[in-house]
């Protein structure tokens, strides 16, 4: 009897210890960096408050650096993926190409290749869209939002069309510059990306 005891109480040690948190990675740029924020404040720390809230035994990992590129992305992603094994990845990039006026073939081509990484490496993938100023003009306007939707309905990922849906360009939700969401604006931020993510938990 003392044996069977013995033997059931480290099978059930080792059951705990392989039952480890999954892995949620944000690539993202300012936007997901809390630019000008106490990080506490940002949208992916809200994320993980919400996730241990609703009982989703999640570790979120913010990769997001401020200024970044899709190119920069997709360079960093390979170490990124090896390191941390995320179970999903969340991918809001491409602001900071549109705003630098970069070729949005370009940016297609380093989204599906981001894309088409992470599934590879066995995570699940939500694409976060982004939408310019309209002083870019309305053909490069058109073009740069495209690409998040052929990106998605091409790799069959779940995609928010507009990251920033009623924060960008609503003043009291943004900073200074115009450009970053302020604290105001980061529960919205979550709340547009929630019903799109829950599912894929």
């Amino acid at each position: 009897m003392r044996a069977w005891r013995i033997t059931a109480v480290v099978t059930l040690l080792l059951w705990a210890q392989g039952s480890v948190a999954g892995t949620l990675l944000v690539l993202g740029d300012s936007i997901s960096a809390a630019f000008g924020l106490d990080t506490r404040q940002g949208w992916v720390s809200l994320l993980e408050q919400r996730l241990a809230a609703e009982g989703f035994d999640y570790q979120v990992v913010n990769a997001s650096v401020s200024g970044d590129t899709s190119a920069g992305g997709l360079a960093r992603l390979p170490t990124l993926l090896a390191e941390h094994r995320p179970d999903l990845l969340i991918v809001e990039l491409g602001g900071n190409d549109g705003l630098r006026g970069q070729p949005p073939a370009q940016l297609q081509q380093n989204l599906a290749a981001i894309v088409q990484s992470a599934r590879a490496s066995g995570a699940r993938v939500l694409l976060l869209g982004m939408q310019l100023p309209p002083n870019y003009g309305a053909r490069y306007n058109a073009l740069f939002s495209q690409v998040y939707a052929d990106v998605a309905g091409a790799a069959q990922v779940p995609l928010l069309g507009f990251f920033l849906d009623g924060v960008g360009g609503v003043p009291a939700l943004m900073q200074g510059d115009g450009i970053h969401p302020n604290a105001a604006a980061q529960p919205r931020l979550l709340d547009n990306l929630w019903p799109q993510l829950k599912p894929l938990l």
